[in-house]
C-alpha cells in the first residue's frame, strides 16, 4: 500500500479511546495482565488517561447504561458513573478530552446539562456528551416504567432534551460575569435569562445555575445507526461513534450522514464519523492471532449463546452452537431498542455464514465492532485505508484488552501514523472542540458583537443604581 505523508489536501485524523475496565473482549478479565476489578478502580482509568494523552489521541470516552448487563458471575459488570469518573481523569491530565455516555430516556435536561457543564469547568473545555436513548425493559423498570418506550418516541423526547440543554447552557452569556469587586458587580444581571421552555416533554424555566463554560457547549456525540439515529446525529451530533464492519458499509454510512447533514442546514465538516475497531496488536500476525485466540477460547459459550439470544429476541434452546442462525428471527421492523446494533449482527452472520460458535467469537471482542488481529503496521495500513477511502474522520479505538492493548497502539500504532502524516505529534489546542477541530457554538440568546465591554456595563449598571 503506497504511502503518502506528504499529501497538503489530507485533513487530520482523530483517535479517540473508548475505555471499558478489563478492555473490549468478553474475557479480557480473566487475563493475568488486565485488572479483575478494573471497573471501580480509579487508579486503573487514571493510567489509561494518562496513556491516551500521551499518545496524543483526542479523547476517551466511557460508556454508561442505567441497567446492570448480564450476569455479573460471569465477566466484570461493576461501573461507576461516568462524569463522576471524568472528573477524577480531568484532574491528571491536561489536554486529552473526557467524553461520557448519559440516556435522555432517564435523566432531567436541567440534571444533565449541569453536570455536563460542571464537568467542562474542572476540565478547562474537554468534556463531550454521547447522548443515548436507552432500550431495553430492564433499564424501564429501573425507573418505574414496565417497558421501553417507542424507538421513534425516544429519538422524540431526545431531541427536545438536547434543545433544552443547549438552551440551558446558553443562559448565561460569555460575559455575563465581569467579578468587579470593586464596584461590587459579580454579574451582569441582564445577561442571564430564564429560558422558560415549554414542550411536549419538558417545562424548564432556567437559567442554569452553572455559568457558561469553556467550550460554551459540550462536544455532542451520538452512537445510534437506525434511520433515527442517523437523522438525529445529522441534525445535532458533532462526533458519530459506530460499527462498521466493511469498507463498502462504512463509506455508505459516512456518505449518508453527510448528505443528512447538509439536509439540515450543516456544514457537512462539522460532524465527524468515528467507526470503532478492535485491535489485538502482536509482533508477528501470527502472535496477534493467537491472543486473539486464546481471549475467545476464554469465552463461556453458554453464558454469551444467553447473551446472543437476548440480542436477537428469540429463546437461547433456539440458538445452536454449531449451526449458523435460524431463518425465524425477528426483522429489524419488530425490533424496539438498538435496531442498528441487531441488524449488523445477523448481516455479519448471514454474509459470512457463521455458525453461531463462530458469531458468539467474533461478538466477543468489539459487540459488533469490527475486530483486528495484526501487526502494528497492518492496524496502521487499515486505519489509513479506510481514511484515505472516505470511511472516516477517525477512529474509535476499542481495545481487546486493558491496559496493555491501549499501551500498544499509543506505543506502536501512534507514531506510525505520525510518521505518515496522518496524526498530531503535539497538540495544538486545549479543548475537545480544537481537537476535533469544532468551533465554539454561538450563543443563541446574546449577541456579543456591537457590545460594550463587560467593565463599562459594569460601571453603567452600578451607577444606575
Amino acid at each position: 500500500m503506497p504511502r503518502t505523508p506528504d499529501r497538503p489536501d489530507r485533513k487530520p485524523l482523530h483517535l479517540n479511546a473508548f475505555l471499558m475496565s478489563a478492555g473490549h473482549h468478553e474475557a479480557a478479565w480473566r487475563l493475568p495482565e488486565s485488572p479483575a476489578r478494573g471497573g471501580t478502580d480509579i487508579a486503573h482509568y487514571q493510567d489509561l488517561a494518562r496513556i491516551a494523552e500521551r499518545g496524543k489521541l483526542d479523547s476517551v470516552f466511557l460508556a454508561d447504561s442505567p441497567v446492570l448487563h448480564g450476569d455479573p458471575g460471569r465477566r466484570p459488570s461493576s461501573k461507576l458513573e461516568p462524569t463522576v469518573l471524568l472528573t477524577a481523569l480531568a484532574a491528571v491530565t491536561r489536554h486529552v478530552g473526557l467524553i461520557a455516555t448519559a440516556s435522555t430516556s432517564y435523566n432531567e435536561p436541567f440534571n444533565l446539562a449541569r453536570r455536563f457543564a460542571s464537568l467542562d469547568h474542572v476540565s478547562g473545555g474537554r468534556a463531550g456528551w454521547n447522548i443515548v436513548t436507552t432500550a431495553g425493559a430492564e433499564a424501564a423498570r429501573n425507573f418505574g416504567l414496565d417497558d421501553t418506550p417507542l424507538h421513534h418516541a425516544r429519538y422524540e423526547r431526545a431531541a427536545e432534551f438536547v434543545e433544552v440543554a443547549a438552551k440551558l447552557w446558553d443562559s448565561w452569556a460569555d460575559d455575563a460575569v465581569v467579578a468587579d469587586k470593586e464596584r461590587g458587580v459579580h454579574a451582569l444581571s441582564e445577561r442571564v435569562r430564564r429560558i422558560e421552555h415549554r414542550g411536549a416533554h419538558f417545562r424548564v424555566d432556567g437559567p442554569l445555575n452553572v455559568e457558561r463554560s469553556p467550550q460554551g457547549h459540550p462536544v455532542l456525540v451520538q452512537a445510534g445507526s437506525s434511520e433515527d439515529g442517523k437523522d438525529f446525529a445529522a441534525r445535532y451530533a458533532e462526533a458519530v461513534f459506530t460499527a462498521q464492519q466493511t469498507l463498502e458499509d462504512g463509506i455508505a454510512f459516512y456518505q449518508d450522514v453527510k448528505r443528512r447533514a447538509v439536509a439540515f442546514g450543516r456544514d457537512p465538516e462539522g460532524i465527524k464519523i468515528l467507526p470503532g475497531i478492535v485491535p489485538v496488536i502482536g509482533d508477528t500476525e501470527a502472535q496477534a492471532r493467537e491472543l486473539d485466540a486464546e481471549l475467545d477460547r476464554l469465552i463461556s459459550p453458554e453464558y454469551a449463546r444467553r447473551q446472543l439470544a437476548a440480542t436477537l429476541r428469540i429463546a437461547p434452546e433456539d440458538l445452536d452452537l454449531d449451526r449458523e442462525l435460524p431463518e425465524d428471527i425477528p426483522t429489524e421492523d419488530e425490533i424496539e431498542g438498538a435496531k442498528s446494533r441487531f441488524t449488523l449482527i445477523v448481516d455479519l452472520a448471514r454474509r459470512e455464514h457463521l455458525t453461531v460458535r463462530q458469531l458468539i467469537g467474533r461478538l466477543g471482542g468489539g459487540r459488533g465492532h469490527r475486530t483486528f488481529a495484526g501487526t502494528a503496521v497492518q492496524v496502521a495500513d487499515t486505519i489509513e485505508h479506510w481514511y484515505d477511502s472516505g470511511a472516516a474522520d477517525g477512529f474509535n479505538i476499542m481495545p481487546a484488552v486493558l491496559p496493555s492493548g491501549l499501551e500498544r497502539f499509543v506505543d506502536q500504532v501512534v507514531p506510525i501514523l505520525q510518521e505518515r502524516g496522518l496524526f498530531r505529534t503535539e497538540y495544538t489546542g486545549t479543548t475537545l472542540r480544537e481537537h476535533y477541530g469544532l468551533p465554539r457554538p454561538a450563543n443563541q440568546f446574546f449577541d456579543l458583537s456591537g457590545q460594550d465591554t463587560a467593565a463599562e456595563r459594569s460601571v453603567a449598571l452600578v451607577d444606575a443604581r
